[in-house]
């Protein structure tokens, strides 16, 4: 179609896909996260697959796992998931004014692969709807980017966990895929130097103080990483000051 070959062609929907690319890392951490847990929680291949494609929300994806883990109602698992997903009524109604010039249809679209960090990142970049055809397009092509790698990155990942879910020892359980939790967290905040130097100072420091009693090497990492961060940003030189005229 001409105006998908359009926003496709658009350097806004490349500038889209390069806003992304900073956090695509801690997206596919937690859609790997989420298909091993899927998988983990008794779910078949097909169930597992066809949640992944067809909810695309991770947060109420998770929410409803261990409802239907403990064989809750359908309209408990269906209300849990509207309650959790409720804060994308607040991104449309904001969105409203962007898009309310396309089709139905593409207003659907752009609404189901919207997710949360592509309505920040879209409204910080354009904090008001353009006006004009040539703005409206330049709009809807970075949003087009910016879920295009969201997408990628979650399902690509998810699909990845529910196929290694069926290798993971049972063993393992879900504990596992809360370890996963805990990297597509880690992965998402270290952005910057500082804290990936704290990731990799705490992770040091609990592995050599495992042997500390009631898991005190977890207290240790985290104090020894914060007050050697606190330490290293107290030495950074001070941002000139502008001068007065």
């Amino acid at each position: 179609m001409f105006f998908l070959r359009a926003i496709r062609s658009h350097p806004e929907f490349r500038s889209g896909m390069r806003a992304t690319a900073p956090v695509a890392p801690g997206l596919a951490a937690w859609g790997l996260m989420t298909g091993v847990a899927m998988v983990k929680s008794g779910m078949s291949v097909a169930e597992a697959v066809a949640m992944t494609l067809f909810v695309y929300a991770g947060s109420s994806q998770l929410a409803a796992i261990p409802l239907i883990v403990a064989g809750a109602p359908f309209w408990v698992i269906w209300m849990t998931g509207f309650c959790v997903n409720l804060r994308f009524v607040v991104f449309s109604l904001h969105l409203r004014n962007y898009l309310m010039h396309l089709p139905r249809w593409r207003r659907l679209v752009n609404g189901f692969l919207t997710a949360d960090l592509s309505y920040a990142l879209f409204t910080n970049r354009f904090p008001e709807p353009a006006t004009d055809d040539q703005g409206r397009l330049a709009q809807e092509s970075y949003l087009a980017g910016n879920y295009f790698l969201t997408w990628l990155s979650w399902n690509v990942a998810s699909l990845l966990g529910i196929a290694l879910g069926n290798w993971i020892p049972s063993a393992w359980g879900l504990g596992f895929a809360g370890v996963l939790c805990l990297l597509g967290v880690l992965c998402s905040l270290a952005n910057t130097r500082l804290r990936l130097l704290a990731a990799v100072l705490s992770g040091l420091v609990a592995v050599v103080a495992y042997a500390l009693p009631l898991k005190l090497n977890i207290v240790a990492a985290i104090v020894v990483a914060v007050l050697a961060c606190f330490w290293l940003d107290g030495r950074r030189p001070a941002p000139p000051r502008e001068k007065l005229a």
